[in-house]
């Protein structure tokens, strides 16, 4: 156990933890403290402490044998007192080493291929009208980004000249280093794992192979986007590295409202005012649509806040067939200041009224009190 350190602290994972917490805990701390990638001091020791405790732990029987002892029998050397590594014990942590640092078995040992990179995706806003939210629209879009530099074609180097085998790793693209009694692979310092290396940078983009470009686009907006719907525009996103895909760029709908309408799901909801006659007798009143208007029938003795609705009405179905509903919410108008004749009828109108509306209420709530 190097330098007296717990393997299970070394890693941070509890004496609990799973096999598959430890290889997600090794693979954190492998990407954060490899030499290749964490120049500071101390970073390589901690990386080879963090190697000889994944290697214990990641193996159920060696792992047993540490719970027992603090130790694999009760030496430093993490195969144990044997005199290297026993037959397919180390495939499991060249597995999880390739996984995170892109290496490939061959007969002229491990190699590192430079591995290609997707390029990020964008995201940017739009801003709709009302209308164009609903019926659909084609909005330019303009996108800072990074695109194939046009002078060297992407390759980095100056134009006439081209990347040139590494003189340390010899094109293998990895460096070996010795650890106790056995020997690790990583990328090479020189190239980055490449197995080349630019001699004569490209001018333009100093050797990234990319620069900065403004990229203008018109955007087809599907009617029926709603308030941060997301639109995917496959491929045209940051420009990907040594020869990766482009990312993907997303624009994001910005709605204005509208003084009429209002989103509810897929649907929209419209408040109707309606007199007070109007609710007690009942009424054909004339609503809007986004085409128009239409008549609805208000039933006598509506009550404030009924709804009615107009099915396939409303806003059409983003990335589907059909249309929503427009909600009608007919909304008794009641007057705050009344003149003259509107008392005086009203007074008529309370005196041929018969019975108390809240009768029932109140004698339900005193049967219970009395009980």
């Amino acid at each position: 156990m190097a330098n007296g350190s717990d393997y299970y602290t070394t890693l941070g994972v509890d004496r609990k933890a799973s096999q598959e917490d430890i290889k997600k805990a090794y693979r954190k701390l492998a990407r954060k403290y490899h030499p290749d990638t964490n120049k500071e001091a101390g970073a390589e020791d901690r990386f080879k402490r963090i190697s000889e405790a994944y290697d214990t732990l990641s193996d159920p029987e060696k792992r047993k044998k540490y719970d027992r002892s603090g130790s694999i029998l009760g030496g430093s050397n993490p195969f144990g007192s044997g005199g290297g590594a026993p037959a397919g014990d180390f495939g499991g942590f060249s597995d999880i080493l390739s996984g995170i640092f892109n290496t490939t078995g061959g007969r002229g040992g491990t190699r590192t291929r430079p591995a290609a990179e997707r390029g990020r995706d964008l995201e940017t806003t739009v801003s709709l009208s009302f209308d164009q939210a609903v019926e659909g629209a084609q909005v330019p879009v303009s996108v800072a980004t990074h695109a194939a530099c046009p002078t060297c074609r992407g390759t980095g180097a100056q134009p006439g000249t081209s990347p040139v085998v590494c003189p340390i790793c010899q094109g293998r693209g990895v460096e070996s280093e010795g650890q106790g009694l056995f020997s690790i692979t990583r990328p090479c310092s020189n190239c980055g794992g490449s197995g080349t290396v630019i001699e004569h940078p490209c001018a333009t983009c100093q050797g990234q192979g990319r620069v900065r470009d403004l990229k203008k686009y018109k955007v087809n907006i599907p009617a029926g986007v709603k308030e941060g719907s997301r639109i995917r525009l496959t491929g045209k996103g940051e420009a990907g590295l040594r020869g990766g895909p482009p990312g993907d760029l997303f624009v994001v709908t910005r709605v204005d409202e509208s003084p009429v309408f209002r989103r509810k799901g897929d649907n929209f909801e419209v408040e109707v005012p309606i007199t007070v006659t109007e609710a007690i007798r009942g009424a054909d009143v004339e609503v809007p649509t986004l085409h128009g208007t239409k008549k609805l029938r208000v039933p006598g003795g509506t009550k404030h806040g009924t709804v009615q609705r107009l099915r396939g009405e409303g806003p059409p179905a983003l990335g589907a067939r059909g249309r929503g509903d427009i909600h009608y919410r007919f909304v008794i108008d009641v007057p705050k200041d009344l003149s003259p004749e509107q008392e005086q009828a009203l007074e008529g109108f309370s005196s041929v009224m018969n019975g108390d509306p809240r009768a029932d209420l109140l004698r339900h709530a005193k049967k219970a009190a009395s009980t």
